[in-house]
């Protein structure tokens, strides 16, 4: 399988502080890869060493769209969302006063031509652009099961909504490669089992890769083809879902002991 993101030997220090310890994962074409690991174990440093809000201090991160290849080391997190990678965050990042649809309408900006005379003059062509984004925004609404909140201020939805919310506004950018930061952080049984279908169905629609942190690990086992394990910024693990539950280094990070202890 082609690799869309290939990272190699990924190290972040802050000061004295090795975040990051020569972290290797790949993600391959189509593929849904979970990073999963105790709480401070970097999953969250990787994410953003990844997506340009950090510089690493050393490694490598490369992503291969269209059968071309760019190094995202020194990329500002606009460079790389325009090269087809996308995030979405732990603490939910919306414009809570801005409505459902104008939320995903910005992440379609970054694939607009209009500039700002344009829209000062406003011409056909702008307003023929304008008319595609709030189109091809309420598409997106009706792919994540929003369409009838367009008009609802972003705050008042529900939390789960909140979330697909996010992801709707991620696929705006018509990304390559998916990010997301514990998606189902804070939802109930039902409304993750509906995330999960979502992914799969998202990923099958526009041909995303996806790579997700998670702390839910029925989730994790039932959505990813592989799985990796992170402890204190250093891998420890990787495999299929069958072999990470099995693996004693994964149950001992954790449970903190053995499997036969």
């Amino acid at each position: 399988m082609k690799p869309v993101l290939e990272v190699h030997e990924l190290t972040q220090d802050f000061g004295g502080l090795r975040a990051l310890n020569e972290v290797c994962l790949e993600v391959g074409e189509k593929e849904i890869v979970a990073l999963i690991g105790p709480n401070g174990a970097g999953k969250t440093t990787f994410f953003n060493c990844v997506t340009g809000i950090y510089r690493p201090t050393s490694g490598s991160i490369n992503l291969t769209v269209n059968n071309v290849t760019h190094s995202l080391i020194g990329k500002k997190t606009h460079e790389i969302t325009a090269l087809g990678m996308a995030r979405t965050f732990q603490n939910i990042r919306l414009f809570s006063q801005m409505t459902v649809l104008e939320n995903v309408m910005v992440g379609c900006h970054s694939r607009t031509r209009a500039g700002i005379l344009s829209a000062l003059l406003r011409d056909r062509r702008t307003r023929r652009e304008e008319q595609e984004t709030v189109d091809k925004s309420y598409e997106l609404l009706k792919t994540v099961g929003l369409e009838r909140q367009w008009d609802e201020t972003a705050c008042n939805l529900p939390y789960g909504d909140q979330r697909r919310l996010e992801i709707a506004r991620a696929l705006a950018t018509e990304p390559h490669m998916l990010l997301l930061d514990e998606p189902a952080a804070g939802m109930n049984p039902n409304e993750t089992r509906d995330l999960r279908e979502l992914i799969k169905r998202l990923r099958d629609r526009y041909d995303l890769s996806v790579l997700l942190i998670e702390h839910d690990m029925s989730m994790v086992m039932s959505l990813s083809d592989r799985i990796y394990v992170m402890e204190y910024g250093s891998p420890i693990a990787s495999g299929t879902p069958a072999e990470i539950r099995s693996n004693p280094d994964v149950i001992k990070a954790y449970l903190g002991e053995s499997r036969d202890a």
